[in-house]
């Protein structure tokens, strides 16, 4: 299953020839660093397709990213906004990230819908992602994954895609 926090599922297509390292590989499989390289490679591979710059890695934004991602799968929700009201804007500040343009997606998925390339083309597929993936207003990006669902089911990953201006 691979979830879209506009509740939306989509399959991974039957092929992909993809040049970053990693994108296939499932939670577990790889470091942390090496999957969140692996969707930073494939969003910019997209950006690159629509004739838009890469992203740059951004420390803040992948901080507020990262704690959120864990904090849908310790808490067991999946949403913009935590059940306490952090929203994207609170979390990029507090991670010191004050740029005034901000987006996010996140997914999880399981088993092979865990896989960067299956999450980055999720996101590809769902109008409102695609927005922010292709936004030429953003300029830097910052990832957290999350080993685990947020309803707690089986071998997974939750990805948060933090985005600035």
């Amino acid at each position: 299953m691979l979830c879209l926090a506009v509740g939306t599922v989509f399959a991974l297509p039957a092929a992909t020839a993809l040049a970053c390292s990693g994108a296939d590989s499932q939670p577990g499989e790889v470091s942390e660093h090496t999957y969140t390289h692996a969707v930073e490679c494939l969003v910019n591979e997209r950006r690159a397709a629509a004739g838009l710059a890469a992203v740059a890695h951004d420390r803040r934004l992948a901080h507020a990213a990262s704690r959120f991602s864990t904090a849908m799968v310790r808490e067991g929700f999946f949403d913009h906004v935590s059940p306490q009201g952090s929203t994207l804007s609170a979390r990029a500040r507090a991670a010191g990230y004050h740029g005034q343009t901000l987006g996010e997606a996140i997914g999880w998925g399981a088993g092979e819908l865990s896989t960067p390339a299956a999450i980055v083309e999720a996101w590809m597929e769902s109008p409102p992602h695609r927005a922010i993936l292709l936004g030429r207003q953003f300029r830097r990006i910052g990832l957290g994954v999350a080993s685990g669902a947020p309803d707690g089911e089986g071998e997974a990953a939750t990805v948060t895609a933090d985005f600035g201006g």
